[in-house]
């Protein structure tokens, strides 16, 4: 190795990593997408050392594709993950039916229409709508009016 590429090589330890960036842009002839001082270092020194000496020899290239070709592939279909429990929501009762739950000393009447919910006047798309509506917070709907057992699943 020449001393000027020594010396090339030396010097890109002491550069910041926006200075290794435009000397990759230099050497590379495109932006580089990392800001990584020590990789820089390395692709830089490399490419340095390539554009000076020559990069690999015919002989090299030729195995490379030659182990490329031979590599092998999956030849089986990845596995499937597990797929997680399901819950069983429970049928939501009649259109008409008046589901009732106590709330902070407040009772909580809905009424269930064919398309909906209905609470204090107001029509609400699904029961965790209406429980939201009553705490201010997220809730499960089915949970909030006691639809589940201890289990999470439908009674």
């Amino acid at each position: 190795m020449s001393s000027n590429v020594k010396a090339e090589l030396a010097a890109l330890q002491h550069l910041s990593p926006t200075q290794l960036r435009q000397k990759y842009a230099e050497v590379f002839a495109e932006p580089s997408r990392s800001g990584n001082k020590d990789y820089l270092i390395k692709r830089i020194g490399w490419r340095v050392q390539s554009l000076a000496e020559g990069g690999l020899s015919e002989r090299a290239r030729n195995r490379a594709a030659e182990i490329a070709r031979d590599a092998d592939l999956r030849t089986t279909v990845p596995r499937t993950p597990a797929v997680s429990q399901t819950v069983t929501l429970p049928a939501l009762p009649m259109p008409g039916a008046v589901l009732t739950r106590q709330y902070q000393g407040r009772l909580i009447q809905v009424t269930v229409l064919p398309k909906g919910f209905e609470w204090n006047g107001t029509v609400y798309r699904s029961l965790s709508a209406v429980a939201k509506a009553v705490t201010g917070s997220h809730w499960n709907g089915y949970g909030f009016f006691n639809l589940l057992n201890n289990e999470g699943n439908s009674k």
